[in-house]
């Protein structure tokens, strides 16, 4: 057994830069190279590419990935293992070997199957939307349960050299090479807690080495030479966050920290398909120039149910972007995307249809997204976003057909039709539901695959203990006003329709500032124009900090949200602004 495994992670998305995966192979620093390309909706598309072509329906970019690199991963004996397989494993792993095969180079590719339950989708006809309770739309366009990393471990010791899987969760990518090397069974809940860590942290690309970082200042000047993160692990579940030598980034706690918190939900029932996992009391300590030790994540048994992802189309969107310039730009924004939707209203109820399921206006350039908190309603320049949502095609067809003609009949100024007409596409929402994991049948180069006896979880895991939270004291004596930003820094994401913000203190000694300002009632109030749902507060006593949980803030979250950002982004950015009042004298580190 080694004592160690270097995993470099290459892509955090499909779409991400095609250097990723040349340099870590390149940098002769890694064993593993693991690449994650899959989202939700990613599955719907490619669902619907395989529909129409049998050998669609992968992350067509993968293959020219491998052909690339061939020569080195067979030279380094360097494995791969990624989500490439989309809904056609099978189809991507054809279109390696047919590469391979001109090239003279051998390796042994498998995959993992199992995930795509749509062809079974009326077994799982009475499954509830897990948030919502809402019953399975009759027509799906994708459902995949999200595996975990013991049908890839299996694959690495049968001898595969790249491993394809469809649907998985995004650090079972990472998880499996240390389960497959270190030996680490199924009831080792610290170490799977502490392996699906590594790649939690790494499986979003460069976002680990200083990539959206709050203080983007200390890593803008090595944004076009950004590093790749690589996993240093060992086989107690400790493991070192790094990159490749000569390449740019930061990596530092704080950086680490705000991926940890990244989509998180509670830490301490982060719930993945090998191990529920408690993340709260992690520690990241600096133990040289870009290398930061992790350690004291915490496992115990996972559930019974595997997490499934569905797509299915609820009606039509377009979206109309323009550009409104001169003095009362904001007004006259205000007053277009109000007329234009009261315009195409009237001409719908002439022609028959019916009124939009939804609309969005978005000034942007007013700080639109901070509501009630904005304080440029002068700007001199917006763009006009107005989003809809129709039942009809036809009824969007003329919405597209009306919004560039008030460049001569409503506001001067509007100019920069952005794609110009729009043109009505799906709307796409998500149904997530949980299924019984020996209700899917997985296999392993088309063989049958049996979970260990604990990998198929139990009802209810047993939950560690409660966090013991401090009681908050009020402030003495004078104060002044600083934004959030001064004490903390941040990360958001989405949680399906939930946004996920992360806060993390500066310096453990703000802790006690932030928990009595920051609640959860003061940051649904704070966001107000977008949560519709409650505001649930955790803390994160390892990191210094606290992660958000706000229900229905997102309009629906991904491509369902008519907003410009539809996955909360941005959420962590608005909340810095936040007001907090600190004690006059205290000395606060610099953002």
């Amino acid at each position: 057994m080694k004592d160690q495994i270097r995993i470099g992670c290459g892509a955090g998305f499909w779409g991400d830069s095609a250097e990723g995966p040349k340099q870590l192979v390149n940098s002769g620093e890694i064993d593993y190279l693991v690449l994650d390309y899959l989202a939700e909706i990613t599955m719907s598309l490619l669902a619907r590419a395989r529909a129409k072509d049998p050998n669609a329906g992968y992350a067509t970019d993968f293959p020219s990935v491998v052909a690339g690199l061939a020569g080195k991963l067979k030279s380094g004996g360097i494995k791969v293992v990624t989500n490439a397989g989309g809904v056609n494993p099978s189809a991507c792993k054809a279109a390696i070997e047919e590469k391979l095969k001109a090239l003279g180079v051998e390796l042994k590719i498998a995959i993992v199957t199992g995930d795509d339950l749509l062809p079974r989708a009326a077994e799982f006809a009475g499954v509830k939307e897990m948030f919502t309770g809402a019953a399975m739309p009759e027509k799906l366009w994708s459902m995949n349960a999200y595996l975990g990393a013991f049908p890839i471990v299996e694959a690495l010791r049968q001898g595969a050299d790249i491993v394809l899987t469809g649907r998985c969760v995004d650090s079972a990518v990472v998880l499996a090479p240390l389960v497959h090397e270190f030996g680490w069974a199924a009831e080792d809940y610290d170490k799977l807690s502490a392996g699906s860590l590594a790649g939690h942290i790494i499986e979003c690309g460069v976002q680990a080495t200083g990539g959206a970082s709050t203080d983007w200042e200390k890593v803008a000047a090595d944004w076009p030479r950004m590093g790749f993160p690589i996993a240093v692990c060992k086989a107690d579940g400790r493991f070192v966050v790094t990159k490749p030598s000569n390449t740019g980034g930061r990596v530092a706690p704080d950086t680490i920290a705000e991926q940890i918190v990244y989509e998180i939900g509670d830490p301490g029932a982060y719930l993945l398909p090998d191990v529920s996992c408690d993340w709260r009391n992690i520690q990241l300590t600096q133990i040289a120039e870009n290398q930061v030790e992790v350690s004291g994540a915490r496992g115990y048994a996972p559930t019974d149910a595997y997490k499934v992802s569905a797509t299915y189309q609820d009606g039509f969107r377009a979206t109309a972007l323009m550009m409104i310039g001169g003095i009362d730009a904001v007004r006259k924004a205000d007053a277009v995307g109000k007329a234009i939707l009261e315009r195409t209203r009237a001409l719908f109820a002439a022609r028959g249809f019916a009124d939009y399921l939804r609309t969005d206006v978005e000034v942007l350039g007013s700080e639109a997204n901070w509501g009630a908190n904005a304080r440029r309603r002068d700007a001199r320049e917006v763009l006009l976003k107005i989003a809809v949502q129709h039942a009809d095609s036809k009824a969007l067809d003329l919405f597209g057909r009306e919004v560039i003609p008030p460049a001569t009949a409503m506001a001067q100024g509007i100019t920069g039709f952005f794609g110009g007409r729009p043109t009505p596409t799906p709307l796409v929402r998500l149904f997530s539901c949980l299924v019984p994991k020996r209700a899917v049948k997985i296999e392993v180069d088309g063989q049958p695959y049996e979970l260990p006896a604990a990998a198929y979880g139990v009802a209810r895991p047993a939950a560690p203990a409660a966090t013991v939270v401090p009681k908050a004291q009020a402030i003495s004596g004078p104060t002044r006003t600083v934004p959030l930003i001064a004490l903390a820094y941040g990360r958001s994401g989405d949680k399906g329709d939930a946004g996920n913000i992360g806060v993390l203190a500066r310096k453990p000694e703000y802790v006690a500032i932030l928990r009595e300002q920051l609640s959860s009632d003061a940051v649904r109030q704070y966001f107000a124009h977008f949560c519709e749902g409650p505001v649930e507060r955790f803390e994160i006593p390892g990191l210094h900090g606290f992660n958000f949980l706000m229900q229905r803030a997102l309009g629906g979250g991904g491509t369902a949200s008519l907003r410009f950002d539809p996955q909360g982004k941005m959420l962590a950015q608005i909340l810095m602004d936040f007001p907090l009042q600190v004690p006059a004298s205290l000395e606060l580190t610099s953002a």
